[in-house]
């Protein structure tokens, strides 16, 4: 499917919710312009699993994902949640990609570096590339947004995040399925058997194809939820590679690898969404 169908189906799908939306009258729009976009739900989720070391107990991850900002979301919003993650004193910070909405014509890099420096988490900040981020000629900047906030920006690569015991897991991260070059096995290759992987994809999708790998978490994002739900029904319509797995949690492939799909912060295409509210993740892992 070409981009420019994929907008084109995207867009005249968002507008059919939007008629529906607006069938419940002014205030209905209004809602889903104004109000569910500032609405922030911080999810709490509890990770199990034999495979974490017993430092690792306890251990808290937030992730947030597609801020796509200098759309609708903007500066403001962006101090606000760098404020909010810290709240939370994570021990580790992943990004799943989707910055910024547009990074070509963006001109305010310096003031996010700044405020995605004053992230704090003492094992690290880690991040992979979203679509939006490779998009017009975005890559380097992104690149170099992320490296010189902290973050380690994972290309088809893994880091271990070890423990003054000696003890690890590892975060291993992909390119997106859109616009890049995933490689799952190059991801993952020398990881021991037996260590716990958190694998970063944008794309939720991939999941099928990770399943087949010894991975025990996969979180990703790019969905935005569907961004415009309609009640009973379900999103109104999802982007290509988060079409399977739109929205939270999933056991997959044999193996029932964990899947998170984070329904992000901002949006895109349209500024809007309704039944499907911004969302910062909050993971604590528990060694069963």
């Amino acid at each position: 499917m070409s981009t420019h169908m994929t907008r084109r189906s995207f867009l005249k799908k968002i507008f059919g919710g939007l008629i529906a939306i607006g069938g419940a009258g002014a205030g209905g729009y209004y809602y889903a312009h104004e109000i569910e976009p500032k609405l922030l739900e911080i999810t709490r989720h509890t990770i199990q699993s034999p495979l974490l070391p017993p430092g690792f107990d306890g251990l808290k991850i937030v992730q947030f994902s597609d801020t796509h900002v200098g759309f609708q979301y903007t500066l403001e919003q962006l101090g606000k949640l760098v404020t909010k993650i810290n709240s939370l004193d994570p021990d580790l910070i992943l990004f799943s990609g989707d910055l910024i909405d547009d990074p070509y014509g963006y001109g305010d890099a310096a003031q996010i570096i700044g405020m995605l420096s004053s992230l704090r988490a003492v094992l690290g900040k880690y991040a992979v590339y979203g679509n939006h981020d490779h998009g017009g000629y975005g890559s380097d900047l992104y690149k170099r947004i992320m490296e010189e906030a902290g973050f380690t920006l994972l290309l088809n690569e893994a880091r271990p995040v070890s423990l003054l015991d000696g003890s690890s897991i590892h975060i291993a991260g992909v390119d997106d399925s859109m616009l890049g070059k995933p490689d799952i096995a190059a991801a993952i290759q020398g990881i021991p058997q037996d260590s716990f992987k958190i694998l970063l994809s944008h794309a939720p999708d991939l999941a099928d194809s990770a399943a087949g790998y010894n991975i025990q978490l996969q979180l990703s994002g790019h969905s935005h939820g569907g961004q415009v739900q309609i009640p009973f029904y379900g999103p109104l319509v999802t982007p290509p590679h988060a079409e399977t797995y739109p929205e939270g949690f999933y056991e997959v492939g044999t193996n029932k690898m964990k899947l998170y799909v984070n329904r992000g912060l901002g949006t895109t295409r349209l500024p809007f969404r309704f039944f499907s509210k911004p969302e910062l993740t909050l993971f604590t892992l528990e060694k069963v």
